[in-house]
């Protein structure tokens, strides 16, 4: 055990609770977007975002910060911004309606949709923000997204990474009262699932990986 672990007072305890082997946890990790309305209990929600907290971030700026939104007041006034939000960006890509969305990927768009309509009912909403502007503020927020969402998958939690729109950013500063200099990167609805885990549908690694070159030798 190194120096680092033995004076981080969470490591053994929340390491403990999250036990599940992690190939476990991430073969069998898929994006729930529909959940039961039971509350999180706190020490889960803690935990999972202590789990968040021990992501890598480039130069360990750890230039991150976790609204987690319980109180009914404050989600329904963010989920009328998040539908809002969702439609603005079916808008830019022309699609104004169910009517429009392409045969191709209409099942995720529909569940995506439902989703958009249903997020106040999520008993916790996780927005994961960078507390600067900027490319490299952003991505170093991203382990910390999947690092929430694994320690989720132990403790029984789904959840799925979801963004906002340009238009909605204003009024969502404001509602949370984020600074300006800061940004949401991401917005994770957490619940209980209403279907269940297990492995998603993925394309075999052969169609995905290739040596050396993007058009070389086929893995898998």
């Amino acid at each position: 055990m190194t120096t680092e672990q033995t004076t981080d007072p969470a490591h053994g305890r929340v390491a403990a609770r999250l036990s599940m082997p992690l190939g476990e946890a991430m073969f069998t990790q898929r994006a729930i977007r529909r959940v039961r309305p039971d509350p999180i209990p706190a020490d889960d929600l803690r935990d999972m975002l202590v789990a968040a907290t021990r992501a890598p971030s480039g130069g360990n700026a750890q230039p991150w910060r976790f609204i987690v939104l319980l109180d009914e007041g404050v989600r329904r006034p963010f989920a009328e911004l998040y539908r809002e939000a969702w439609w603005a960006k079916r808008h830019d890509a022309g699609i104004h309606g169910p009517e429009d969305f392409p045969e191709a990927g209409r099942y995720s768009m529909q569940s995506a949709m439902r989703l958009a309509d249903e997020i106040g009912d999520a008993p916790a909403i996780v927005l994961i923000c960078a507390t600067a502007r900027g490319e490299g503020a952003m991505t170093s927020v991203i382990p910390a997204a999947q690092n929430l969402l694994l320690a989720g998958r132990a403790l029984g939690v789904g959840g799925t990474i979801t963004t906002l729109h340009p238009s909605v950013e204003e009024r969502v500063h404001a509602l949370l009262g984020i600074p300006d200099s800061a940004q949401v990167v991401y917005c994770v609805p957490l619940g209980y699932p209403r279907g269940r885990f297990g492995p998603a549908q993925r394309k075999p690694l052969v169609q995905v990986a290739a040596l050396d070159r993007w058009d070389g030798p086929a893995l898998g």
